[in-house]
Order: C-alpha cells, then structure tokens, then sequence
C-alpha cells in the first residue's frame, strides 16, 4: 500500500512474534507497531494526520498470553490500522475522529440517562423532593406540611403521579378544574380565581421552574395556564366539597375498622373526632389526657390559632392506647421518615383501599359528614356543633362563654356520633 506518497509494506509480523516479542517497538508495517513496556504490551500507530503534523494512536492492549490471543490481538490491530489509514486518505484526522466520536457517545448517553430520569421523575416525586429540600427548611413545620398537603389532597391521582415532562398546559388545567373551592376564598360574584385555587398554581409553578433548572423538564404548564384559569375557573364556583351522604357513613366505618394499618386508624381517629387532617398527622402524645378522655391541640397547630379541647369517646380512647410503641412522641409517625408524621397520602390511600375516593375527601368525610348528620338530626345546638368543629367564632366574649359552657354537650355529641358510625358494625 501507499502511505503519505510512499510504498508501504504491511504485515511485517508473525504471530510467533507477537507473542516472543521483547522490550521496544516492533514493526508490522504502514505504521503499525507492537509496543513492549515492561510487563505491558500495546498497539500503536504512527502516521502524519492530514493537517502535517506526526501522530501516534493507541489501538488497545495486545494480548500475548497465548497463540490465540497473539492471532486475534494481531487480526484487530491491523483491522483498525487499516480503518484509521483510510480516513488519513480521506483528508481525516483519526484521533480527532475517535475525540468525536466518543463526545457523541457520552452525550448521547448523558441524553438517554436525562431522558429516563424524565420519564420516571413524576410530578410527585418532583413536588416532594422541592419540598424536602426548599420548603421545609423556610417553613414551620405546620405551614410545610399545609403546603404539601394542598397539592396531595387536591390532585388528581392520573397527574400527580405522571412524568412531570409529559404534563401539558391543557393537561393541568383539566386537573385543576376538579379542585374544589373554598366558599370563603371566592368573592361574592365568583369572579376571580378562588383562593385555593390560586395558591396551587403557584405552588406548581415553583415546582416546574425548579425541574426546568434541573433539566427535569423544558416547560412550565402552571405558568402558561394563569390566564386560562381566570378564563375557566370560575364557571365551576357552584362546585360544594366532596363528602359523604351521612347515611353512608357507618357502612364506612365498619369496613374501615376491618382495614389493618396505622393509616386506617388514623383516619379512624380523625372520622370519630370531625378532626382535620392536619390535627390528626400531627397529633402528639403529650397532647392526651387519658384520664380526663381529652386531647388538647395546641394553638400553633390550629387552624383558628387557639387551642381546642377534643372530647375523646372510648372507642377514640381504644385507638389512642392501640398506638402506644409506634413512636415516643408521634400517634401516628411516618413509616419511612423517623421523626416525622404520616403522609396525607396514607389517608387518601385508605380511602381507595375502601373505594370510596371518589366519593369523598378525607376532609369532606371526617368533617362535612359530621357537619351535615349533626345539623340534620338535631344532634345538638348549632353553636355546640360549631364547638366540635373548632370553627372560631368571631365574638370573642361570646367565644370564651362556649368555650366554659359546652364541656358537657360535646362530650355528648361526640359519643352520639361515635354511636352512629358504629352502628354499622354487624
């Protein structure tokens, strides 16, 4: 062959000499070479690239052990000699060829793990991982929790849990027209966006311009969709709160009480007392007086921001005591995070294991259903019902006066209400 205008003779060497070979470079010809250093042997190529200047090319280890290995070590080494020739011919450059090369390869591996880790990081994982790392370490732990909450409770499960790459504009807003608002977040016409809405929104924004940072994503639906909210939303404002029928409630319950796990209790617990979520995840155990039957909840974890008496009835108090061991200061502790409450997650996925989701919210259940039997059956007076829901009253003497006056009325409407649920057990 001919090698920069010259002729070349090639395959100088035999296999036997491969294998023999001793300390030095041994030529097999048009620039390829056996080099032996030491205990390690190679192949290399020299060659004058296109643009003139000389250049050696590592072509891989030569294999020497044995005749075979000398054979076919031999074979490849020519193989690709002769590739890299070819491309000298062609005006190439081998070495920046082979650079090429394996930049295209790494990106297209970087490319392929991006994409995977696209299609696997859905919109839940994206929310909680944002959480975990931003919104906790700025937030109360009551107001971190409200913030995960939000987006938990209201999401449908089809978008929560989809790749967040592949969640479009259109896509989200659909989700978002099932979310139901809050009748004290909307103006007295409908027409603005309500409250909760909107708070959502931007809580999903956050999210998405973080997984676009992180190159999770290349767009932000939760921005693009402000606008057509205000176009959308507010023909839904009729929308009331899932929950219910309260003559449904005590087949519930009794299917809940055969349900096993600390969720089930959970919800439970928060059904039998009209509790909300939050009050119930984050109950502690310094908060019971299982003498006195009552659960005391701290101001900072209420709503109102006063602290309110629970009345706890003795099937409450059976699941208070069947608790014991799980953590020291948690009721109901998170089984995958020491040191941190349940998932709201877990309350929802109870409601699915009983397959009522999409009848009710855990919300709607625990304190609509009670809300609605107590005014219907005239369980009690409205200002004592009032009282068991810990809705704050906007009269501050006349407040303190319930406070000291309904201690025996609750405490008999909560039983009456622990009756009910459990009058559907057989």
């Amino acid at each position: 062959m001919k090698l920069n205008g010259r002729t070349a003779k090639l395959h100088l060497l035999t296999v036997r000499q491969v294998q023999s070979a001793g300390e030095g470079d041994h030529s097999d010809g048009g620039g390829l070479m056996l080099r032996v250093r030491g205990v390690s042997s190679s192949w290399v190529l020299r060659y004058t690239s296109p643009a003139g200047r000389r250049r050696e090319m590592g072509l891989g280890a030569a294999r020497r052990s044995s005749s075979a290995d000398a054979g076919g070590s031999l074979a490849l080494a020519r193989k690709l000699a002769r590739e890299a020739r070819d491309q000298v011919q062609e005006g190439r450059d081998p070495i920046t060829e082979r650079d090429h090369q394996r930049a295209a390869a790494r990106d297209a591996e970087e490319a392929a793990r991006a994409k995977q880790k696209r299609q696997h990081l859905t919109l839940c994982r994206a929310a909680r991982e944002y959480h975990e790392r931003v919104i906790e370490p700025r937030l109360s732990s009551k107001h971190a929790a409200q913030w995960l909450a939000s987006l938990e409770n209201h999401m449908l499960l089809d978008t929560w849990h989809k790749p967040i790459a592949e969640i479009t504009p259109a896509a989200l807003l659909a989700a978002l027209q099932t979310v139901r608002p809050h009748e004290r977040a909307r103006n007295v016409t409908g027409s603005t966006v309500p409250e909760t809405l909107n708070r959502i929104r931007q809580r999903l924004d956050a999210i998405f311009e973080d997984a676009i940072f992180h190159g999770h994503c290349t767009s932000n639906p939760a921005a693009a969709i402000r606008r057509k909210m205000r176009e959308v939303l507010p023909a839904r404002r009729s929308r009331q709160l899932r929950a219910l029928e309260y003559r449904e409630a005590p087949t519930l319950m009794a299917k809940l009480r055969k349900t096993q796990g600390v969720s089930a209790r959970c919800l439970e617990l928060a059904l039998l007392t009209a509790a909300r979520t939050s009050e119930v995840l984050g109950a502690e155990w310094s908060e019971f007086d299982l003498v006195e039957n009552t659960w005391t909840i701290p101001a900072e974890r209420m709503k109102a921001g006063e602290a309110h008496v629970v009345h706890l009835s003795e099937d409450v108090r059976e699941i208070v005591l069947g608790q014991r061991g799980l953590d020291t200061a948690l009721l109901f502790p998170s089984p995958t995070k020491p040191g941190k409450p349940m998932s709201n997650m877990a309350l929802l996925a109870t409601l699915d294991r009983l397959s009522a989701r999409a009848q009710t919210t855990v919300h709607g259940l625990c304190r609509a259903t009670f809300s609605t039997w107590a005014y219907d059956t005239g369980a009690a007076r409205p200002d004592v019902i009032e009282a068991c829901l810990a809705h704050k009253e906007a009269d501050r003497v006349k407040a303190a006066y319930n406070r000291a006056q309904f201690t025996t009325e609750r405490r008999t409407l909560m039983e009456s209400w622990a009756r009910f649920l459990l009058s559907g057990d057989s």
